[in-house]
């Protein structure tokens, strides 16, 4: 399947009225399909695998703003840390810790956000409440000059049930506005993104929806 226009312009005219950031999620999509969307005037654009990510990049036009959404390894952060925009779902100091490292190198300041574990899958990563008051402590106190926490990130359960899906996303509303001086509250798919807007998400991530479903 190609590229759904139709639901793309009813989507992007739904969050644009809202002030809500699409991140339109292209992994395994072809460089043609993400060209599409560019050419409607998208420009952020969301990959799991770095290998990929790196690749597309070089293809495709330099304005494009990519996000590396997917659990990113501390050895592949130097391949993405020249040109990434935002990476979500940062669940360690370590990991921050490298990608401040790689930035320094490419002289940049990258922005991230922390993934919160609000789900009930034990396969989701992120911190709990107490690791992700500890970190921002630590950030604190030992501040990471290369690296900028614009905001938080979390996932809700896979399930139909969207009222634990939206219980799920007010816990991680409650945990962002304690943080006054983050700006990004990252949730909502395809599936739950109009839940994650009423719940005051100010970024999505839809892949889905836009591309057809991943073979």
């Amino acid at each position: 399947m190609a590229v759904n226009i139709s639901a793309y312009n009813n989507i992007k005219n739904y969050l644009d009225e809202k002030h809500v950031q699409l991140v339109a999620v292209s992994k395994t999509k072809p460089v043609e399909d993400i060209l599409e969307l560019y050419l409607l005037g998208q420009r952020d654009f969301g990959e799991n695998y770095v290998q990929e990510l790196v690749e597309k990049a070089e293809k495709l036009p330099k304005d494009i703003r990519w996000h590396f959404i997917g659990h990113l390894q501390t050895n592949k952060v130097k391949l993405i840390a020249p040109f990434v925009q935002l990476i979500h779902g940062v669940d360690s100091l370590k990991l921050l810790k490298e990608i401040n490292k790689q930035a320094a190198k490419s002289e940049r300041v990258i922005d991230c956000l922390l993934q919160v574990h609000i789900a009930q899958e034990e396969t989701k990563f992120g911190f709990d409440e107490a690791e992700l008051n500890q970190v921002m402590s630590q950030l604190n106190d030992s501040p990471l000059t290369n690296i900028q926490i614009a905001g938080l990130m979390g996932m809700a359960s896979f399930t139909e049930n969207m009222e634990i899906v939206k219980e799920e996303f007010q816990k991680l509303k409650a945990l962002f506005d304690q943080f006054p001086k983050l700006r990004i509250l990252s949730m909502g798919m395809s599936s739950d993104y109009k839940i994650a807007v009423v719940e005051k998400s100010n970024m999505v991530r839809i892949g889905s929806l836009l591309f057809g479903q991943r073979v």
